[in-house]
């Protein structure tokens, strides 16, 4: 009996990860093709802000930011973990690190994972504390 009832959870939670997958992918969001115009305003530690902006066709943050060489960082688990932009460097021993917002709301994806569409407006701060 035990171990029926082991099987048959263990199914559930399968079928239930598997729906999870697709309703994920079927409402992910996603890249418009075609020539995009992108802004990406960088603010400093300093607090000063320095706006760039971009015509192109990658579909996603990450490719922008490495074709411009906005960016220099390392490849994660997630994609572009961003180190340095604009020639800034984060100091890790001082708990920085570069957070991408739209419109002032935090982007809960990597650049390499964040979609570009027409009109887009970014930001990159540096941020101190983990």
């Amino acid at each position: 009996m035990k171990k029926r009832t082991l099987i048959i959870s263990a199914a559930v939670l399968i079928i239930l990860c598997a729906a999870a997958f697709l309703l994920y992918r079927q409402f992910a969001p996603s890249p418009s093709a075609g020539k995009k115009d992108v802004s990406i305003t960088v603010i400093h530690k300093d607090k000063t802000e320095k706006t760039f902006s971009y015509q192109t066709d990658a579909e996603y943050l990450g490719e922008v930011l490495r074709e411009e060489e906005l960016v220099k960082g390392e490849e994660g688990d997630y994609g572009l973990f961003i180190t340095e932009v604009d020639g800034e460097t984060a100091d890790s021993s001082l708990q920085q690190w570069w957070c991408i917002t739209k419109g002032g709301e935090t982007v809960n994806t990597s650049a390499d994972q964040t979609p570009l569409h027409d009109g887009d407006q970014y930001e990159l701060t540096l941020q101190e504390g983990y």
